[in-house]
């Protein structure tokens, strides 16, 4: 039996909307997009151009860098248009999809029977590859790399994400074929992460050939970095792979049925969300197929492709991220306050540091959620608050606060000292919610790492 991992640190967010485990609608839009944006240290090359028919699988995007590694249509259709912005950059390809849909057939094959080189050869034609990331820096993997260990958290923590009972119920057998066949590619083998509170009735316990790794904590528990750094934590030089569980049920069906199949469950939540639910859809499609679950007026929701820590607001004419399997509708906030920050009583509102709303009745309804909207309550202002602000909250061993500031600086040597290798800017979301300076920690982090990627790559 596993040894119960237990985190002392976190924070759960109350917010309202989660979604209710049913599956509402399957999405089907008439146009989708791949956006060279979902991949971090992809350089876009176009393989296709307007007018060209595509299958679900055809290659429609390589690196520069390595021409190996490509990006499949989820869908086949017609290449409507190639959307590029500021001096030509490639911002999307959007694909009219047809309505039968065709796939490439690339073969039924059994993992357990091929070589490591073979199932990478089956992962990069295929389009698969960008499912894996690369620690340090989250880019997308190198083929030539030797992982010490690939990782895969099944936990949800973050508020409003996706259920992974709920959402791959039904895809458990291609998540055993992916993991056979992630296997191959590691001789550390894989580590899939469980919450020890559900881990005994979950399906997913039946998973077979994975290292099993039981944790006990708050968000942002079901981060898979905060998960490695209690596991085998990242050191200067090492590197280790991740991938989620879409992404290695997506490589099971590819051996299973021979096809790239990018559906998904996708839990569409979050205050603005009317009857949250679950959707069947891929990725590319668009926020504007989801009118049935919002109001009318758009102006006031802003759409997070993602979850509500650490997603990207795409707007209502954006799309789902390759990565994601949330969808977060949440109200802008640009109401002002009355008093501001001198109101005595804010019972529908939260504080970390319980200043109000759990400040005197609060803790007599744990279980209350807020309709939570955007509005920051103050804006940016200096550092001014030790780092154990940061670290009560973030449970990982690293020194947060000074760790940002070194960011900030890019003084890379910093940067190393103060865990650099360790994070990627989603593990560090809860210190830029708690933040009373409202400072964009993420962005820094992320700044921080492109500095790094470019001097020390």
């Amino acid at each position: 039996m596993s040894k119960t991992i237990v985190l002392k640190k976190g924070l759960n967010i109350p917010i309202s909307g989660v979604a209710e485990k049913r599956l509402s609608k399957t999405v089907t839009s008439e146009v989708i997009a791949i956006q060279p944006s979902d991949f971090k240290g992809f350089l876009p090359r176009l393989l296709v151009k307007e007018g060209d028919t595509v299958l679900a699988g055809s290659p429609v995007l390589s690196d520069k860098k390595n021409p190996d590694i490509i990006v499949a249509s989820p869908l086949s259709g017609t290449v409507k248009e190639i959307v590029r912005g500021e001096k030509r950059k490639l911002l999307a390809v959007l694909i009219q999809t047809d309505t039968e849909q065709k796939s490439l057939d690339f073969g039924i094959r059994q993992p357990e029977n091929l070589s490591a080189e073979e199932i990478k050869t089956a992962l990069l034609e295929s389009g698969l590859w960008p499912f894996l990331i690369q620690r340090p820096y989250g880019v997308v993997a190198d083929p030539k790399a030797c992982p010490k260990a690939i990782f895969i958290s099944a936990i949800c923590s973050a508020p409003n994400a996706a259920d992974p009972e709920f959402a791959f119920e039904t895809e458990l057998s291609a998540i055993q074929t992916g993991i056979n066949a992630l296997n191959k590619l590691s001789e550390g083998g894989v580590h899939v992460s469980f919450e020890e509170k559900t881990f005994a009735g979950s399906p997913l316990s039946r998973l077979k050939g994975i290292h099993e790794h039981l944790f006990r904590g708050k968000y942002p528990v079901g981060n898979v970095g905060v998960q490695i750094s209690h596991i085998s934590p990242i050191r200067k030089g090492d590197v280790v792979w991740t991938i989620s569980l879409q992404g290695c049920a997506a490589i099971g069906k590819l051996f299973s049925k021979g096809v790239c199949d990018l559906r998904r469950r996708v839990a569409v939540s979050g205050p603005m969300a009317i009857e949250p639910a679950y959707i069947s859809t891929v990725p590319g499609t668009p926020m504007n197929c989801l009118k049935a679950f919002y109001s009318t007026n758009e102006e006031n929701v802003r759409f997070v492709s993602g979850d509500v820590m650490s997603g990207k607001n795409v707007g209502k004419d954006g799309y789902l991220g390759f990565f994601d399997n949330t969808i977060t509708l949440i109200k802008e906030g640009t109401e002002k306050e009355l008093l501001g920050w001198i109101r005595p009583f804010r019972f529908n509102q939260y504080s970390a540091d319980h200043t109000y709303f759990n400040w005197c009745l609060g803790w007599l309804t744990p279980k209350k959620k807020l309709d939570m909207d955007t509005n920051l309550h103050g804006g940016p202002r200096a550092f001014v608050m030790s780092d154990s602000y940061y670290a009560k909250h973030l449970p990982m061993d690293i020194y947060p606060l000074y760790l940002t500031k070194a960011c900030l600086a890019g003084d890379i040597e910093k940067m190393e000292q103060f865990g650099i290798y360790e994070v990627l800017p989603e593990d560090l979301a809860i210190c830029e919610y708690t933040d009373p300076s409202k400072n964009n920690i993420q962005d820094i982090i992320a700044k921080g790492i492109d500095l790094m990627l470019k001097e020390m790559a």
